[in-house]
């Protein structure tokens, strides 16, 4: 049955409704969607890192597939799988990421993200969100809740890494139309 026509299913719809918009959403409160973030990226900047201990942005979008494939996994019945080794979790990538591997990854991320709402499509109402996930203490409530929360959380850090390593590369201070305490520029506009 699909999800669309069961009056049984108002959260579910309502998750699948912050899933889309957290994802691919042109107006969502909180600011760029995943996919608006991820917009203009180039593969050089996707694999650069900031500093050896953070992530890379490429590190980041295989993160937040490896979490919906998990998702799926579970809501499939896999009480085994799971991604507790840091190469499942955030991938083990090559130090230079090129054009293919770049699309690659963005394309692993959209299929996840179909994958994981043609599941929940296939739910008949909301008693399935009050099920625990296989291996965990939590329900499936909790985890789709927990990607939405996740999405937003590392969508902030991509635009972090963005604007970061742009200034990093160019070499530049942060600003560049108004001083700092140590003498460089600020641009206003250039800052959010």
């Amino acid at each position: 049955m699909e999800t669309a026509n069961n009056p049984n299913n108002d959260e579910l719809l309502r998750i699948i409704d912050l899933l889309n918009t957290t994802y691919e959403g042109e107006e969502a409160w909180h600011g760029p969607s995943v996919a608006g973030a991820m917009r203009d990226l180039t593969p050089d900047i996707v694999g650069r890192r900031l500093t050896p201990n953070v992530h890379t942005i490429a590190e980041l979008v295989f993160h937040m597939t490896s979490w919906r494939i998990f998702c799926v996994k579970k809501m499939q019945g896999d009480g085994e799988f799971d991604i507790l080794t840091p190469e499942k979790n955030f991938g083990q990538l090559p130090d230079k990421i090129d054009d293919f591997e770049w699309e690659a990854l963005q394309m692993e991320l959209s299929l996840s993200q179909e994958e994981l709402i043609n599941e929940l499509d296939k739910r008949d109402d909301d008693e399935f969100l009050e099920e625990i996930v296989p291996g965990r203490d939590y329900t499936y409530y909790d985890l789709l809740h927990g990607i939405i929360n996740h999405d937003t959380y590392h969508t902030g850090q991509i635009q972090i890494l963005k604007k970061a390593l742009a200034f990093s590369h160019a070499g530049t201070s942060r600003f560049a139309d108004e001083d700092d305490e140590f003498g460089g520029k600020f641009d206003r506009e250039d800052y959010y």
